[in-house]
């Protein structure tokens, strides 16, 4: 019987560290929602603070925090919303892009090139023939058809006279040529896009489309109030007016196409893309 240590007792201790998963950084790195409200929180700001700062509702900034990214709208939606979150905090947009592309599928797809005016045109209302003008024109040809035989068959007696007397009958030329019956008005031509699309010089009118898909946005006057905050689904459009200026707020502009003061903008917003824009009156332009 031995009363040493057993060769088992003397064999050195693993290093432990070696079974520790290489990627044990990558699942401390916390989540995006997690790391956005860190940095709110770091930054002393509160949910009300980016909120007004962004103009990204409450329900959603609480939303993101927790991770929960369906009242976005969709992936496209919830990656302006974190670009937008990630500037206000001071965090890097492009590194949670990519951590939220990883945890969701990768990043979504381009919406194809397609004219963004094309399919919802604004096209003048089709009319029938305008028969209050063509009833005023044959009422003037027809007056002027009796006047022109009326002052023709003076002229004729006149004539006589004047040639008897040996007067001159080029006075009685001179009458029937000034009584021709007028010619009717031209009709008017038909209204052009930019005619209908025509806005109050004194105010600024701003008009907006969601034609290339859904889209939220949110929309004030000059003095802050709220004219509309909401969701624009494919198809629906929006008209804001105001005395000075008109804040905008685009969820996704790229799927937006804007009239401001009867001009279309040719800004080329892009998909997922958050814009704040401000207009005045006059051309349009950004305040």
């Amino acid at each position: 019987m031995s009363n040493g240590n057993s060769p088992e007792d003397e064999r050195p201790i693993e290093d432990v560290s070696r079974d520790v998963p290489a990627d044990v950084s990558e699942e401390a790195r916390p989540s995006v929602g997690r790391a956005l409200q860190q940095a709110r929180i770091a930054a002393g700001l509160t949910v009300d603070d980016i909120t007004t700062a962004t103009r990204v509702r409450i329900a959603i900034v609480h939303a993101i925090e927790a991770d929960d990214f369906a009242p976005c709208g969709g992936d496209v939606y919830a990656r302006g919303h974190i670009r937008t979150l990630a500037k206000a905090v001071g965090l890097d947009p492009a590194e949670l892009l990519a951590q939220f592309d990883a945890e969701h599928g990768g990043r979504p797809a381009p919406t194809p090139a397609a004219p963004l005016f094309e399919a919802e045109r604004i096209r003048p209302e089709r009319r029938g023939p305008n028969w209050t003008a063509a009833m005023v024109a044959a009422i003037v040809a027809v007056i002027g058809f009796v006047g022109f035989t009326f002052v023709k068959g003076g002229d004729d007696g006149g004539n006589e006279a004047s040639v008897a007397e040996g007067a001159q009958p080029s006075s009685g030329e001179s009458a029937s040529s000034s009584a021709k019956p007028k010619r009717p008005a031209d009709p008017k031509p038909e209204p052009s896009d930019s005619a209908i699309a025509a806005a109050p010089a004194d105010k600024v009118t701003v008009k907006v489309s969601a034609t290339e898909g859904r889209s939220w946005i949110s929309a004030q006057d000059h003095n802050g109030r709220l004219l509309f905050d909401g969701l624009l689904k494919q198809g629906d459009s929006k008209t804001f007016q105001d005395n000075e200026k008109v804040k905008l707020v685009l969820g996704d502009a790229g799927a937006i196409q804007l009239y401001v003061n009867g001009k279309k903008i040719e800004d080329d917003f892009q998909p997922g893309a958050v814009e704040r824009l401000t207009y005045t009156k006059g051309d349009p332009q950004v305040g």
